[in-house]
Formats: C-alpha cells, structure tokens, sequence
C-alpha cells in the first residue's frame, strides 16, 4: 500500500452558460424539454442501490401546467424507512473505511457529468418540476451543486489536514471520523441544489444516508440519484425514499443510530425536529447533530444617497425571480420618504415589462409557485391586502390557477411597519414596502432589527459609507449573508458561505468547510515514545 496526502483539483465556480438565442446550450436544452414533456415516466425510491417500487403511484405535474403529467413516483410507507435504515447501516462500515480520495473522486465525478451531457437534463427537469426558468435552472440546478460537488471535496482536504503540534516525546494526531449511525438529510423543494449538496456533502465525510426530498423536487432528485450511481456511488451510502414526513421522522427520530439530521425548510418543521429529539434523546447512542436552514424575512434597506434604480432593480429580482420562492428572497423594504416616488416609478416601470408563465417560453420572467397549497396561501394573503385599510396595493394582486399556479408579482405599500406582510415569511412573489421618515435612519435601523423573527438575509443600499458602516454594525445580528449595494439573494459556493441565525437555522453555512465540520467526529490520538517508569513528580523531593 502507497500513501499520500493528495492535492485535489482546484475548485472554481461553475462558469453560468447564458441561454441566449441561437446558444448550443439552449438547443440543447429545448430538446431535453421537449422530450421529457414527451414521457410518461416511473419513478421508484433508491434503497441499498436497488430501484423500489410501491402500490401507491403518485403524479408528478409541471406548477405551470398542472393536468400535464410528467410521470408518477411510488410512494412510500413505514417498511420503506426501516430498509433505508439498515441499508445504511449496512453500507456504513465499508464507507468510512474507504480512503477519504476514492469517495472523493466519486463526487468529482458526479460534478463532471453535471456539467457534461446532464447539464441539459437536471435543468430541464428543475424547470419542468419546479417551474423554474432557464436561467435560475441554471444558477441552481448546473452551477450550484457543480460547485457543492467540487468545493466540498476541496473543504474535506482542508479538514482533514488540520492537525495538532507535538511536544517532544510525544506524537499528537487527530482521526477525522464519520458519525457513529446515520445521517438523516430532509430537502426542500425549491433548490435542487440544496436537495443534493444536504445528502452529498455529509456522505463525502463517511457517513450514509437516508434522504427525504420534497414531493414536489421528486422529479429532479431521481436525476441527482441517477448521477450519483453513474458516478460509482456504493450501495446503500445514499437512499433516497418518498414517504409521507410523520411517517419517516415516527421511526428516524426513535432510532438509536439516529446520528444527525440535515435540514432545509419551514422553522415549524425543524422546531418540531428539535423538540423530538430532545424528548428522544436517551434513546441514540450520541447525541444527534442537528444542523437546519429554515426561512427568512430578508430585506432591503435603503438610505437616501443610494441610487433609486439601483434599488428598484435590486427589488426587482430580489422579489421575484423565482417567484420568490428563495430563502433568502427580498419580501420586506424600507424605503426613505424622500426616495419612495422615484423607486415607485422605476419598480412599476420594471414589473409592467415582466412576462409570465410556462417555464418552456424562455421570454418569460416570473413563472408558477409550486403548488396549491402554495398558491391558496398566497392568494389569501393578498385577498386580506385588498379588504385592509392597513395595507395598499401597488402592483399586480391577480392570480389564476386554471392553468398553473400563477400569481401576479405583488407589491404592497405597508401603512404601518408591523403589517403581518412585513413580519410573516410568505415564500412568493410578494413585496411590502414601509416607507420611512429619512430624517429618522436609527428608527429605520430598529423596525429592521426587531420586526422579525428571522436572521438569514438583508441588504443595505447606500452610498454614505458611515452609513454603511454604521448598518453593518447595527445589524449585526440581523442577517447571516448581508450585502452591500446588492440585492439580498444569489450567494454563491466558496464565496458566500450560505446560513443565518434566530429563527432562521443554527448558521452551519451551506458551501464552507463549517458545514462539514459537523458531519465528522474526530478522535484524538497521544503517543508516548518514551513513558515514565516513576510515578514521583520533582516537586515531591525533598
């Protein structure tokens, strides 16, 4: 056997191809819509590397054109968490024990194919699945797990370098270890990326996995598993099962190898988490780590030197691209009085050029929230916008779901600072605005501070630098990603290292080596090259 400490390749980001007419990469592209509009497929659970299939078939339908029918995924019950387990379990001795460069190589590898031929194919699937354009497919679905995929092998290294000094005599060395049991990765909907990096990221350190995705992320994720196979991922390391989520936590969060759980979603869901297992916890073996990205109320500050364009433009997309389905999306602005006609007239000037609808029109900006359920909650909340004296509404308020789930991109004018729209985490594409007295910055600064629970994005935009630096330190704890003179969304791996704090997660940072940090638990080791013989210490003479 031959040894090395192995330098990996070097990771940079995934450069975004831009889809423009006549592009090889939009033909290419179009024709993988094309033909996975033109398929009816079967979608079967991935347990210990086997394709499973249930009695109970689901339809899996584009947010846009919902009679449309992609294919149908097999549900799953309780027998199918238990397999996934011990599957895992199962798989678990043989994949710590693998050289951390040969798991490695296997991620490498699945960035590879992402970036090669299945670049068209998870992008079109997000956009079909998940009614997302072409371009923020792109960002997400291609780019974003390519980077997940290659920094994290980058982050792995660095990790397992770092070791301690030594005194003489002694050696000092430290194991970097996987978790003992298994690592539960529960993923959202609307980052495919998310949805790939939570399971990949703490296999890549030796653990194994059972994965829950989102219903509606079940289209691209058998993409992802598809991928990872063909990349030379052993059996059983990743599992990935659609089951209903009381079902799966029921008989995860009572498992004595229960080892950590991996998060993205609502702050209910994970505080619910949270408090199982605390009420479980004499049942594991270790104590579980817990490491969650929730939601946000991410905002826009703007102080009076900033540029009026500058901010609607930043509002523009921070709101609504996505439709504003991002955690980190722009949902909540503060505006100074003497700057609100102009960013008005700018923002309604961009929001009347937007088009909207199916995600295979790739002129269309904003497109379909992700489901009903999404699309009553939203429709509702605007329906109170329209019966409130508390509340104006400055553009768009429609909605339709004859067709899709479309609703309009939304602006509400807040006549008062703690309208439920400037505190609640709606996830759509609606904006409220308080307009503030510019002549009063540090009551602008508290309303920011205090008018919600969360602490995950939040931008300032100015050109006064003691305003800038003055709002960096006042918010300090108002944002895990805060910007400058930018909207509030679009971290990117290795730049931005992604999370927030509050009610927003436990701030591990998506795309770091922090993140990884917490799916190892190291060992240290003390060798004594020459031990003492006499118990007797000098200070004990006489």
């Amino acid at each position: 056997m031959s040894y090395g400490i192995f330098q990996v390749p070097t990771a940079i980001n995934e450069p975004v191809l831009n889809y423009a007419p006549g592009s090889n990469e939009r033909k290419h592209l179009q024709a993988a819509i094309s033909k996975m509009r033109s398929e009816v497929i079967d979608v079967p659970m991935y347990i210990n590397g086997e394709e499973v299939r249930s009695n109970k078939k689901k339809k899996l339908a584009p947010p846009h054109d919902h009679q449309h029918v992609l294919g149908y995924y097999h549900e799953g019950d309780g027998t199918h968490v238990t397999q996934a387990i011990n599957a895992a379990l199962q798989a678990r001795t043989a994949w710590a024990a693998m050289e951390w460069e040969q798991r490695a190589a296997i991620f490498l590898k699945a960035a590879e194919l992402l970036a090669g031929p299945y670049r068209p194919i998870i992008n079109a699937a997000t956009m079909l699945g998940q009614s997302k354009n072409a371009y923020q497919a792109e960002i997400d679905s291609a780019c974003e797990m390519i980077d997940f995929l290659r920094f994290n092998v980058s982050y792995a290294r660095e990790i397992y370098t770092q070791q301690p000094i030594s005194s003489k005599g002694v050696w000092n060395r430290v194991e970097w270890r996987p978790l003992e049991g298994f690592v539960f990765a529960l993923t959202p909907f609307n980052f495919t990326a998310i949805a790939g990096n939570l399971p990949t990221c703490v296999a890549m350190m030796g653990n194994t996995v059972v994965w829950k995705c989102s219903n509606t992320q079940i289209y691209a994720a058998r993409v992802l598993m598809e991928v990872f196979i063909k990349a030379g991922l052993p059996a059983g390391v990743i599992n990935l099962i659609y089951v209903p989520g009381g079902v799966a936590g029921d008989i995860i969060f009572s498992h004595r190898d229960f080892a950590g759980i991996h998060f993205t979603g609502s702050t209910g869901v994970f505080q619910n988490i949270w408090k199982t297992i605390g009420n479980n916890i004499h049942r594991y073996k270790s104590y579980p780590r817990i490491v969650g990205e929730t939601g946000g109320k991410d905002f826009i500050l703007m102080h009076e030197s900033a540029s009026s364009s500058e901010v609607a433009t930043a509002l523009a997309r921070g709101a609504f691209e996505y439709q504003g389905q991002k955690c980190s999306a722009a949902s909540r602005a503060y505006i100074p009085s003497s700057k609100w006609d102009e960013v008005k007239a700018h923002l309604i000037a961009d929001l009347a050029t937007f088009k909207m609808g199916g995600t295979e029109d790739f002129g269309n900006f904003v497109n379909a929230v992700i489901d009903e359920a999404s699309f009553d909650k939203l429709s509702q909340y605007i329906d109170n916008a329209k019966q409130s004296n508390e509340v104006e509404i400055i553009a768009g308020g429609t909605y339709d779901k004859n067709k899709g789930y479309f609703i309009a991109p939304t602006v509400l004018l807040a006549k008062k600072p703690d309208y439920i729209t400037m505190c609640e985490e709606l996830f759509g594409p609606v904006l409220t605005i308080y307009v503030y007295d510019e002549s009063n910055f540090d009551a602008a600064l508290d309303l920011v501070d205090t008018t919600s629970e969360y602490a995950l994005t939040g931008s300032i935009m100015a050109t006064d630098r003691y305003i800038i630096e003055k709002t960096t330190k006042r918010l300090v704890h108002a944002a895990g990603n805060f910007y400058i003179n930018d909207k509030c969304t679009g971290a990117v791996v290795g730049q931005q290292p992604f999370g927030g704090g509050r009610a927003s997660g436990t701030n591990d940072k998506a795309g770091s080596m922090i993140n990884l940090l917490r799916w190892v638990s190291p060992r240290t080791i003390k060798e004594t090259f020459d031990p003492p013989t006499d118990y007797r210490y000098p200070f004990l003479q006489s």
